[in-house]
């Protein structure tokens, strides 16, 4: 075993020991005796198996992917410098400038775990998902029955035929209506700009113009903006058609787009989500 091979083993394990379950989003148990995520946590958030990290601490494997990394930086909530150290101790090339980052900084994942009583998920500049919490999976569905690679809000919004959607397990309908394509289609136009290297932005956009007319023509319109904020009908299985409020954020230079569904919590909307979000499928947070 190499010296960088090792290296990679330790490191993960430094890493998962100073990690607090409460700084992770997750609940402690009394008996706990380890100070810093056990594996299997580890494993959960990352979206790996409980063996996989096994052999990537004990160094009996030293090449994950891109995606794997990814996954575990985020889970680890490693600044952009650590984040890239990791990318470089699995011999991978660090994402560059110009490339859109699916990387959490751990500020806003610390944020993001205190939005207990809404539906939040994170997504990248190119609109795949990169995160989701409990609320999340409970009022749409859990994204990870879908595969990563298909976890993207643009494809659900223009699928090709015969497609379904990879993130919602009921339907959601846009108070909107057209806006909301012309907001997504424009968004994605103004991450071009920004992101003019990217690959995974190239291909999702040249996917969408080959396979799904309405989205070229929208394309072919040129226009430039960002997706803010609309409400949208949830039909739940649980709780009928639930109104939400969805405000979307961006955060710092990598742009990524925090959306929040809420409802007024003393309204019969907010007494429908809160109910959905109890009863909801439980999921783990996003990987």
């Amino acid at each position: 075993m190499s010296t960088s091979d090792a290296a990679l083993g330790a490191t993960l394990r430094s890493w998962r020991d100073r990690l607090s379950p409460a700084a992770a989003g997750l609940s402690v148990g009394r008996t706990r005796r380890a100070s810093g995520l056990r594996r299997e946590e580890l494993a959960e958030l990352a979206g790996i198996s409980v063996d996989y990290v096994v052999r990537l601490e004990q160094g009996r494997f030293t090449t994950p992917s891109a995606q794997v990394v990814a996954s575990l930086a985020r889970a680890l909530q490693l600044s952009h410098e650590e984040r890239d150290h990791l990318y470089r101790l699995a011999k991978l090339l660090p994402p560059a400038d110009g490339q859109v980052s699916d990387h959490i900084p751990p500020a806003l994942t610390r944020l993001l775990n205190r939005f207990g009583d809404a539906a939040v998920a994170v997504f990248a500049a190119d609109w795949h998902l990169v995160w989701w919490n409990r609320g999340w999976a409970a009022l749409l569905g859990d994204p990870s029955a879908t595969a990563p690679a298909l976890r993207n809000f643009a494809r659900d919004s223009f699928p090709a035929a015969g497609e379904r959607p990879g993130l919602v397990q009921w339907p959601v309908t846009s108070l909107i209506g057209e806006s909301l394509e012309v907001a997504i289609v424009s968004d994605l136009r103004r991450a071009t700009g920004r992101f003019p290297e990217d690959r995974r932005l190239a291909d999702v956009i040249r996917t969408l113009r080959a396979t799904n007319e309405r989205f070229a023509q929208l394309w072919a319109a040129a226009g430039v903006a960002a997706h803010r904020e609309h409400r949208k009908i949830v039909h739940h299985p649980v709780v009928g058609e639930i109104t939400v409020d969805c405000d979307v954020m961006s955060y710092g230079e990598s742009e990524l787009k925090i959306v929040i569904l809420t409802a007024a919590p003393d309204s019969e909307e907010g007494s429908k989500l809160q109910i959905a979000l109890l009863n909801g499928i439980p999921a783990q947070s996003g990987r």
